[in-house]
């Protein structure tokens, strides 16, 4: 079994150095071309479900990868982190450190704890592991979400800061899962 995650493509927010969140951008034009250029990569790889958060950005990009190959089925645990009041805001106004210290867990301004996030994150990956046994999954998501999935899937000790991956747009990265 193996589970392919996949940041979205730039969109004009990223490009403005932007926090997004939960708002429902498009691709700009590069963020296609990045989608354009990693479909290419894709054609040669088997999926046989892709789940994708419900923000066009994320469902744009799975369309340009795979198209109509496989099912695509949008779920709400998939969703980027909700940034509260930061927002729309430039993204060095975020606290990387702070609200990614699992001990800590920080929810001021109304940003959503990194707890949380572990938590719908392990739901889904609960009920995608069991429904889907032995098939190759595609997930496209978000930055902080791709984050929490790969925690999650490597089995890493969940403590301290969790900032040790960059995940650029349309980053990908296959992890194989044995039980």
């Amino acid at each position: 079994m193996k589970v392919t995650l996949v940041r979205h493509g730039q969109t004009e927010d990223n490009y403005k150095d932007l926090i997004q969140g939960r708002k429902n951008n498009l691709l700009n034009d590069t963020g296609r071309r990045q989608c354009q250029r990693l479909r290419d990569e894709f054609r040669a790889k088997h999926f046989d479900i892709c789940y994708t958060s419900p923000l066009i950005r994320c469902v744009e990009t799975a369309m340009i990868l795979i198209g109509d190959r496989v099912e695509m089925i949008p779920d709400e645990r998939l969703i980027e982190r909700d940034f509260g009041q930061l927002d729309g805001k430039p993204n060095h106004l975020y606290d990387f450190i702070k609200y990614w210290d699992y001990d800590k867990n920080c929810s001021d301004l109304g940003i959503e704890s990194i707890q949380d996030m572990f938590k719908r994150c392990r739901l889904f990956l609960d009920y995608i592991l069991d429904k889907h046994d032995g098939e190759d999954i595609l997930l496209v998501t978000h930055g902080a979400t791709f984050r929490v999935l790969h925690h999650l899937l490597l089995k890493h000790e969940l403590k301290g800061n969790l900032l040790d991956i960059a995940i650029d747009n349309c980053f990908y990265e296959e992890i194989e899962i044995k039980k």
